[in-house]
């Protein structure tokens, strides 16, 4: 079932034998049946590699009696559902930066590699749920990667393949990657060992009412957590304005973090029972979209696996309700007990997840990678951004007597001005925002937010500006690559358009504007991008300095 191909288009005058005879000068090995239409054929072929070489080679491309044939799977309308095939990717595509490609359209459950004769690569990708893989067809197909355009297909989707194309894993699938000539050091080494430098917060939400009680007279409930637990513990009590809920972030060791959380637990119980409160406590767990993937599993496995395992009932909110920095709400509902053991299994989960990402980063930091890519060392630095917003909404930003923008500046930990209009008629008014990478990720994803929230963007579309980062004259040159090809990888990875204005005089600080647009998710790693550039053109420069005293302006 999974190798059986429908032929379009075809004229009325063609007959069984003309398609056994195509076939067979393109060597394609038919199984016998050969079903013909009105217009249209069924063609069952041995096995999955055939098949792909019989789309590849003659869909589009060959003419039957006056008309050019389609090819392509043929997959009954029900057996349409989570699954797709991507070819003609690119060999030396980077594992990662397809997984963050395809991570852009939802939860990607499983990618595995089809090991076929073509130079390019063939890869089946099941997505969590039917809408995001529709999403996916739509978005991929024809994605220009270089001088690559992916063609994608619906595959059958049996949920249990038969024995004979049981799923090779992940890491099954990355390592014959390897064997598609990409060049040797770049494959995802997920499993690589690696200092623990950024241990994963825990993010959970809580009911409004319950904040109070977590507090406590005096705020001394929440110190008694910290203190006994050896947490920092944040309650976000400006975000998520009108809504029933507030995030908590929990910084501590796994441990501290599991102890935090069921302290947290605790007094919702005790505040549930002394305020008769009928609603069940529910553990509310906020992950980063990108990792909800792996906690889920292949089928769903993991999470059935938490469940048996620790007696709870866990659901997934579904991408449509994402926040605005992209993370996903985990419920879980059992007895406090049984919550206290989930929520270890989930955040291990989640963690080993997060580490493989920093590890796959740190073993590639030459090519673009992921999105946490902060180098540790430019952490605390204070970076610059300018932020254009349409006109019509600086009153909103600002809010009644400044109370929202000093919020925003507050709950961010940024400082937050608004240039002066340029002009009476000038429709966007640029906004500077200064402060550490965390801290520019929280006030731009809560601008872009509020933009949505106030209706400046419909209900359909996403909300996409135009941002600005300085650039010292030196590193713009590295952030364009060769021929462009920097830039371009950036492009593609983080689906943010990134121009390098050619003819600009540095300013005074010997800098140059890059202009970055695109939605929230995606000027996010492409800022963060850049900025690791100009990391790395900085360190050349300082080695280049301590090595020999030569003039700042040595010319490289």
């Amino acid at each position: 079932i999974m190798n059986k191909l429908y032929v379009g288009n075809l004229s009325p005058s063609v007959t069984v034998e003309d398609l056994k005879q195509l076939f067979g000068e393109r060597k394609l090995p038919v199984a016998d049946q050969v079903l013909l239409k009105s217009g249209y054929a069924f063609v069952d072929f041995p096995d999955q590699n055939s098949a792909i070489k019989a789309i590849e080679t003659l869909s589009g491309k060959v003419e039957l009696h006056g008309k050019v044939i389609e090819v392509d799977y043929s997959v009954p309308k029900k057996l349409r559902s989570r699954k797709i095939q991507i070819r003609n990717i690119p060999p030396h595509l980077q594992w990662e930066d397809l997984d963050s490609l395809l991570a852009q359209y939802g939860t990607v459950e499983n990618v595995e590699q089809v090991n076929t004769d073509t130079e390019t690569a063939v890869v089946n990708v099941t997505y969590a749920t039917k809408e995001e893989t529709k999403v996916a067809i739509e978005k991929l197909t024809g994605h220009q990667f270089e001088d690559y355009s992916f063609k994608v297909s619906y595959i059958v989707d049996m949920d249990a393949a038969p024995p004979d194309q049981a799923p090779r894993t992940r890491r099954g699938g990355r390592s014959s990657r390897d064997q598609g000539g990409s060049q040797p050091g770049t494959s995802g080494d997920f499993g690589a060992p690696h200092p623990r430098q950024l241990d994963l917060p825990m993010r959970i939400l809580v009911p409004n009412q319950m904040v109070g009680a977590i507090i406590g007279k005096g705020g001394q409930t929440i110190k008694d957590v910290t203190k006994q637990t050896h947490s920092k513990v944040d309650i976000h009590r400006k975000e998520n304005a009108g809504a029933a809920e507030k995030p908590i972030t929990i910084h501590s060791t796994p441990e501290g973090c599991s102890s935090a959380c069921r302290m947290i637990l605790d007094i919702m119980q005790k505040e549930a029972c002394e305020t008769k409160t009928t609603e069940e406590i529910a553990l509310k767990i906020l992950a980063h979209n990108s990792l909800v993937g792996r906690l889920i599993g292949k089928e769903g496995r993991n999470l059935k696996k938490i469940e048996e395992e620790t007696g709870t009932k866990i659901t997934i909110s579904s991408l449509h309700d994402l926040t605005y920095n992209f993370e996903r709400t985990i419920t879980v509902k059992g007895s406090l007990e049984a919550l206290g053991k989930a929520q270890v299994e989930i955040m291990g989960k989640l963690r080993e997840a997060y580490e493989n990402d920093i590890a796959a980063i740190n073993s590639h930091s030459s090519h673009l990678s992921g999105l946490y890519g902060v180098p540790p060392a430019s952490a605390q630095e204070q970076e610059v951004v300018y932020l254009f917003i349409p006109t019509q909404a600086v009153g909103a930003l600002i809010g009644k007597k400044g109370q929202h923008i000093k919020q925003l500046a507050h709950f961010a930990g940024a400082s937050i001005k608004i240039a002066p209009a340029e002009s009476p008629e000038c429709p966007m008014r640029m906004v500077i925002i200064t402060g550490p990478p965390e801290a520019q990720f929280k006030a731009q994803g809560r601008i872009f937010g509020k933009l949505k929230e106030e209706n400046f963007f419909t209900a359909k579309e996403e909300v996409k500006l135009e941002t600005h980062i300085k650039v010292p004259s030196t590193a713009a040159g590295r952030v364009i690559g060769k021929g462009g090809k920097t830039v371009n990888e950036l492009q593609n990875l983080t689906s943010a358009e990134v121009i390098v204005p050619r003819d600009q005089t540095p300013d005074e600080n010997d800098e140059v504007f890059v202009k970055i647009s695109g939605h929230f998710f995606a000027s996010q790693t492409a800022q963060r991008k850049i900025r690791e550039i100009i990391q790395q053109v900085k360190q050349q420069e300082q080695k280049h300095q301590q090595g020999a005293a030569v003039s700042p302006h040595h010319s490289k």
